[in-house]
């Protein structure tokens, strides 16, 4: 425990220092991808891994930060970036009335009703073309951090992914993190002692779609560009699951190992193999899933002799 402070100094230097190691702009733009998803599965992990509601409707609030965005930039004159506040601000009413509706089911029924959720958000983006664009979607205008550089936007989604984690660390910590926790594990029981486990609920469903709508509003400005096939795709929701699950549930560093080894792989087998990347990817997933089923977390733990911990105590 004494060592840690010391890794995550050195992890620190090398994230402020990374850019200006790594100088070529798709390295740069790997990295950038790869903080965005690290984003992305921590948030949906408050959730998901924490609280064990399996949501595969995460792209209706990815989508909804994204288009928060392009209707700031195509209506109004203020900046996108205005985004990363209105994007969470828009989608907690959203995040509230889905969950007061979904956890009225549980297990399967809940991930359904979450798919369904996801879907109509997609839906309305799609018909209400006079906001959203429909299926042309909407391109936004540059901002001041448009450019040649990628700099700007490198330590914009590092401060957004480092407060998500840093959320999550405190979070498992916390009288929250235990409640979900707990949630996860026996529902009825928890029930049974006094917690208001609906209540808990909302607050975690809450805060992971803020999280995940502030990533949206990020990618919106980074990429430029809006549209209900890269911003609400089904497949969206089922990467962030996978990151979360392949690094680790329940686990504060397990959605960011996951998300460096999938997008990392990711790019390295498009590269590398062209057509055959998705079979060597989905081959690397199945690899995973069958030897290390705790996720990586779980089989560095087994590797390194530091024992089967709970999975409730959570350690970054």
């Amino acid at each position: 425990m004494k060592k840690s402070p010391l890794y995550l100094s050195i992890l620190s230097v090398f994230l402020i220092a990374a850019p200006f190691i790594l100088t070529a702009r798709y390295t740069q733009h790997v990295l950038i991808v790869v903080l965005l998803y690290v984003a992305l599965g921590s948030a949906w992990n408050i959730l998901g891994g924490f609280a064990g509601q399996l949501s595969l409707g995460h792209a209706a609030f990815f989508g909804i930060g994204a288009y928060t965005a392009a209707i700031i930039a195509s209506k109004t004159a203020f900046s996108p970036w205005w985004a990363l506040i209105a994007g969470p601000a828009a989608v907690l009413p959203v995040a509230l009335l889905v969950g007061w509706i979904c956890f009225r089911l549980r297990g399967p029924y809940f991930t359904l009703a979450t798919i369904a959720v996801g879907e109509v958000v997609r839906l309305i983006a799609l018909n209400w073309t006079t906001l959203t664009g429909g299926a042309v979607g909407v391109v936004i205008r540059p901002s001041l951090l448009s450019g040649t550089s990628k700099l700007p936007y490198y330590y914009v989604v590092l401060v957004i992914a480092v407060v998500t984690v840093t959320l999550c660390h405190l979070m498992s910590r916390r009288k929250l993190g235990y409640y979900l926790m707990a949630i996860r594990e026996d529902e009825e029981t928890a029930e049974s002692i006094g917690i208001d486990t609906t209540s808990y609920k909302l607050r975690a469903l809450a805060l992971s779609a803020a999280l995940t709508a502030m990533a949206g509003a990020f990618y919106a400005n980074y990429f430029l560009f809006v549209d209900t096939t890269t911003v609400l795709p089904l497949a969206l929701s089922v990467e962030i699951v996978l990151i979360a699950i392949i690094g680790g549930l329940g686990t504060v560093a397990g959605p960011v190992l996951g998300a460096v080894l999938l997008k990392l792989s990711s790019e390295i087998f498009r590269n590398e193999f062209a057509q055959a990347n998705l079979l060597i990817y989905g081959a690397l997933l199945v690899l995973v899933i069958l030897f290390m089923p705790d996720g990586l977390m779980g089989g560095f733990r087994r590797l390194f002799g530091v024992g089967a911990r709970k999975s409730q105590r959570v350690s970054a």
